[in-house]
């Protein structure tokens, strides 16, 4: 198992110049933003804006801390997620504002390249002991606080990525984000 420590996640400027992105992770290991296949990111986000546009990519955004945020999506009604929320996917190429609802907020952006990949992004409680099955692909996980998994240790916005099944332990209720990418 791949532990990548919050410490350690890389940083740069949003695509579009707006803000900062932090990058958990890249495949293949050190794309850049026209050739990646899949990129997981957190960004905080302290103004109304455009988001940036990535042709030919499909995004899912969830909330990690904040009061949340309204977005306007080319054709599709507005919608407001929180943290309380489940992820929500859409088309990284569609036009996208951003007005946040009462303050600045943190995102989390698992981003796949139409086509060669495939994501799906779950929110999870673990309360105690729970197992997850990774079930073929890439499982990374992204923990909002302390955890165990397996025989290692994570803090907040650590993250794993997943060679197989694993047994995560926490001692109070820790929101976690599994992300599964598989090959399209």
């Amino acid at each position: 198992m791949t532990v990548f420590r919050n410490s350690d996640h890389r940083r740069m400027p949003w695509k579009n110049g707006g803000g900062e992105t932090v990058e958990i992770a890249v495949f293949p290991p050190n794309a850049s933003m026209e050739n990646f296949g899949w990129r997981i990111s957190m960004a905080s986000v302290a103004t109304d804006g455009p988001f940036s546009v990535f042709s030919g990519v499909d995004r899912t955004l969830s909330i990690l801390e904040g009061h949340g945020m309204t977005l306007e999506i080319s054709d599709r009604a507005p919608v407001t997620l929180t943290a309380q929320d489940a992820p929500y996917a859409f088309p990284a190429d569609a036009a996208t504002d951003a007005r946040l609802v009462d303050g600045a907020i943190t995102d989390l952006n698992v981003m796949t390249r139409r086509g060669v990949f495939l994501h799906a992004v779950e929110r999870r409680v673990i309360d105690g002991v729970t197992a997850v099955k990774k079930h073929g692909g890439t499982l990374m996980l992204l923990a909002l606080g302390n955890i165990k998994a397996g025989s290692m240790r994570l803090g907040r916005l650590d993250a794993m990525l997943l060679d197989g099944d694993v047994t995560l332990e926490a001692d109070e209720a820790v929101t976690v984000y599994l992300i599964r990418m598989d090959p399209a």
